[in-house]
């Protein structure tokens, strides 16, 4: 009987909505803890170690590091994509009017960060960072909202949950265009005739979404020989897999809620685990302070919530939109503090940022402790009572 109690609690932790951020907050902690004993030395060995094959004409012997972040990663932004494109077809991105507040609010909750990262690193060697505090991590910042049960607006999660992902296609664009190396124009072919032929599947009404991402392999080696970052090739892949507005589920649906438990518990956390591996040093603390330190954490805590807010009260005052049903100015200040939440997207583009590996991570601990204090300062004001 007990063990069948024990397996019940297992099975209702995976079906937990709040189960996916727990995984990947005990993954971060398990990651610093390991890489302050002396088992640091042999997790780092064991990232570094290769794995693959190459010969003259296939080159795939990468390290496991670089297959977690540039190859499984490009499975989570396949994820990210498939969201992305059921909001524009059939969810709260399908009209000017469902669209207008998250996605203004996204755009303003990018730039102000991003403004004032710069303003603080300027001319330095740091200035590459000013993507770091642009981003929102969906999982955690769902995550704590759903703590929250009843007490908000069911209206307010729909906005987050929106705001999130317009968010993340901004970061996907900016990882596009100001985070990728030179491009080689060969591999850059082979890539767009291979999106052709999905584009092509898509036309003929192709519906089984698994053979879409045969071809999607392809583009992911071409992608990542290209200069461009590998994980665009996932959003590409997406971009082609059929959905609709209506009740009968679609491809693009199916491959989603079959990718939702794989990304959610094993490539999220997984990322995490393998990149907070952070051996804390006097000058890594002492750059949490630095102007690196200062622009992502006053981006993500000061400049997400400034430019959520200021973008709502202009629409609001222009009537471009209104607020969320049944939610107030106390509501969106929860909200945007919750997206300065920044963790797997803006170590992300942390990692793309800087060379220097103490730059990297004095900007990995500046992302979690400012996202762990955005976190409970943004679930501390949506739970006061209005």
């Amino acid at each position: 009987m007990s063990n069948l109690i024990n397996l019940n609690v297992f099975k209702n932790f995976f079906k937990s909505s709040n189960a996916g951020g727990i995984l990947l907050f005990i993954c971060v902690i398990i990651s610093m803890i390991i890489a302050n004993t002396p088992a640091a030395l042999a997790l780092q060995n064991l990232l570094d170690f290769k794995i693959g094959f190459e010969n003259e004409s296939i080159h795939l012997n990468y390290s496991i590091l670089l297959w977690i972040n540039d190859g499984l990663m490009a499975i989570f932004f396949l994820l990210v994509g498939l969201e992305i494109k059921r909001e524009i077809v059939e969810g709260e991105l399908s009209s000017p009017k469902k669209a207008s507040l998250p996605i203004l609010c996204a755009v303003g909750g990018a730039v102000v960060p991003a403004i004032i990262y710069l303003s603080l690193n300027a001319g330095q060697e740091t200035s590459s960072g000013w993507g770091i505090p642009m981003a929102t991590d969906i999982a955690f910042a769902l995550a704590v909202i759903n703590l929250l049960g009843n007490r908000i607006p069911a209206s307010l999660k729909i906005f987050l949950a929106a705001l999130a992902i317009v968010d993340d296609l901004i970061a996907i664009l900016v990882i596009a265009l100001f985070y990728s190396s030179g491009i080689d124009v060969t591999y850059l072919g082979y890539a767009v005739a291979a999106l052709t032929i999905l584009i092509i599947m898509n036309r003929m009404n192709v519906q089984n979404p698994y053979l879409y991402l045969i071809p999607g392999v392809f583009i992911w080696y071409f992608v990542h020989h290209s200069g461009i970052h590998a994980t665009i090739a996932g959003v590409l892949v997406a971009m082609t897999i059929p959905t609709n507005d209506t009740d009968i589920e679609s491809p693009l649906e199916r491959l989603e809620h079959a990718l939702v438990k794989p990304v959610n518990f094993f490539i999220i956390p997984l990322f995490a685990f393998a990149n907070t591996n952070i051996t804390l040093e006097s000058e890594m603390i002492a750059g949490l302070t630095s102007s690196l330190g200062l622009g992502i954490t006053l981006g993500l805590l000061l400049g997400k919530p400034i430019g959520i807010l200021l973008t709502s009260f202009i629409c609001k005052s222009l009537k471009i939109s209104s607020l969320p049903e049944g939610a107030n100015w106390l509501h969106i200040l929860g909200v945007a503090l919750l997206a300065g939440i920044g963790f797997t997207m803006s170590i992300f583009i942390a990692i793309l940022s800087f060379a220097n590996p103490l730059y990297v991570s004095e900007a990995k601990l500046s992302i979690l402790l400012t996202s762990l204090a955005a976190g409970i300062l943004g679930y501390i004001v949506l739970r006061i009572k209005k």
